[in-house]
């Protein structure tokens, strides 16, 4: 019998897609089968509902629930522009969300790192949905155990995230990247923040193509530059939703006008084919300021494209 709906619990396989009611049916990210086993898995999707490290408005905790909706339509045709289903390549789940304790806020920061180490350590690719910027750090604490320091990132955002905190277990949404990098766990010389428009005294080496940049420039020119930086350097990508303009993703804690719209946001990821990514995520999506889902929206597009980048590199 043909699934006609739920496929996220009934289906048996872990490759392939399922039609079924866009606006009916359990809302795992894109219909992806719900499962802890990572037995054959490529990518495992999973959220962690996390807000207790921003500096404004709260609200990213329910990020990951909006995005897996905003994600139903998206499982509905073959993605665009690739025009092939990324399922048929590659056995994608969704892995649920990290369990976390938000009364003891201390245990947060391994809370994450465990959840993520579980997953790398089985060899799957961990795509992540936020809950705020805060998540990265104890995530990339996670890659450099298992591959080592010295790691790139593609950092998407309207801030760098790099002003000083010398507090290794302190919650700050707007210093992950002070910590890796003085940690050495990311090269600042083989990394790249994009759409960056507030200011810090100190970019600590950091290759900053501002939203300015990508305005004048083009997006063809910023994914040349952003592969001539990481160049074969393994890598992870991290899209905080406020990279985009607030016209294109009101729903987020700290907006900054002068963004990114949606189509070069989208069209730079698109490009960045061949780059050696070790995981991603996206966050700081905070449902109670979005309108109509459109930054829920926005977000399950990258989220998906950058699903699609993975199946073709395969």
């Amino acid at each position: 019998m043909s699934i006609l709906v739920d496929a996220a619990i009934a289906r048996k396989e872990l490759k392939g897609s399922n039609a079924e009611m866009t606006y009916a049916g359990v809302t795992s990210f894109m219909r992806r089968n719900y499962t802890k086993d990572l037995t054959n898995v490529d990518v495992a999707i999973s959220g962690i509902p996390f807000d207790l490290a921003v500096t404004y408005r709260s609200g990213a905790r329910l990020g990951p629930r909006a995005i897996r909706e905003a994600s139903v339509q998206l499982a509905e045709l073959l993605p665009y522009p690739w025009g092939f289903n990324p399922f048929d390549r590659l056995s994608v789940v969704d892995y649920g969300d990290c369990f976390l304790d938000p009364h003891n806020p201390m245990t947060v920061r391994d809370a994450i790192q465990n959840h993520i180490k579980y997953i790398i350590d089985n060899n799957v690719f961990p795509l992540t949905f936020g809950g705020d910027h805060y998540i990265t750090y104890p995530i990339l604490l996670a890659m450099a155990e298992k591959y080592g320091k010295k790691l790139s990132i593609i950092h998407f955002d309207a801030h760098c995230d790099t002003w000083a905190d010398d507090e290794e277990y302190s919650l700050n949404h707007g210093t992950m990247f002070y910590k890796a990098i003085k940690n050495s766990i990311i090269d600042p010389a083989k990394s790249v923040q994009i759409g960056i428009r507030t200011w810090n005294d100190d970019f600590m080496g950091t290759n900053i193509l501002d939203a300015q940049y990508v305005h004048d420039h083009g997006w063809q020119n910023v994914v040349a530059r952003v592969k001539d930086i990481v160049g074969d350097n393994l890598t992870y990508l991290t899209f905080d939703i406020d990279c985009l303009d607030p016209s294109f993703a009101p729903g987020t804690g700290t907006p900054v006008p002068g963004g990114l719209s949606s189509a070069q946001a989208l069209a730079i990821l698109r490009n960045l084919g061949g780059v050696k990514l070790i995981g991603a995520d996206v966050v700081e999506v905070a449902p109670s300021y979005d309108h109509a889902e459109v930054t829920s929206l926005a977000a399950a597009h990258v989220a998906c494209d950058i699903i699609c980048l993975l199946a073709g590199n395969r």
